[in-house]
């Protein structure tokens, strides 16, 4: 019992800490760039209060339409931008993956909400709600996206250092980091495949 109920405790501290660092990134850069972090911050958000453990804070019946609603509109926001390329499209199927996490955990699923956020939070190997074959779909497209993150985080052979005018290039702020940003992704994308494992 002790260790699924760390495992969603871990999950809990990732997701918050990416939603934070997202939502500190979403200050600065363009109106794409701003957009594209709050986005993400929010999925780091919900994924977090999503993954508390059930035996810690049951989670009332109601709440399960909270995050279908606003994972809803998120997923709204994201169609709206897809077609402008980047991680809109990401984010449109991180909303909808929201979107069907909760509905499978509501009450008046086939095994219940309390069973299936016991599952979904702490890791239990027990079955919860969810139709297999999209589910089975998630998991592969965050398999995928999962490794392709991880390569995208392997150094590349060492640029050039100096500036336009001979000079060091300043380096860029915490904030303004993308090796950080992909990070970031990456744990999201991790803490996603953990969470649908377990539906």
């Amino acid at each position: 019992m002790h260790g699924p109920v760390l495992s969603g405790w871990l999950l809990v501290a990732l997701c918050g800490a990416t939603g934070a660092y997202c939502l500190l990134r979403a200050r600065d850069g363009t109106a794409r760039e701003r957009a594209s972090a709050r986005a993400e911050a929010l999925m780091g958000f919900g994924m977090a209060a999503m993954a508390v453990p059930a035996a810690v804070a049951p989670p009332p019946g109601w709440l399960w339409a909270v995050y279908a609603t606003v994972f809803g509109a998120a997923a709204l926001e994201a169609a709206t931008r897809a077609g402008a390329g980047g991680h809109h499209l990401h984010h449109l199927i991180g909303s909808l993956s929201m979107v069907y996490m909760a509905l499978a955990m509501a009450p008046g699923t086939v095994h219940g909400a309390a069973s299936a956020h016991a599952g979904h939070a702490a890791g239990a190997s027990g079955s919860a709600g969810g139709v297999p074959v999209l589910t089975g779909l998630l998991l592969l497209y965050y398999a995928l996206y999962v490794l392709r993150s991880a390569g995208r985080l392997v150094p590349g052979p060492v640029g050039v250092t100096a500036g336009a005018g001979g000079g060091a290039v300043p380096s860029a702020g915490w904030g303004d980091r993308p090796e950080l940003a992909r990070a970031c992704r990456l744990a999201m994308g991790t803490a996603m495949f953990a969470m649908l494992l377990t539906l």
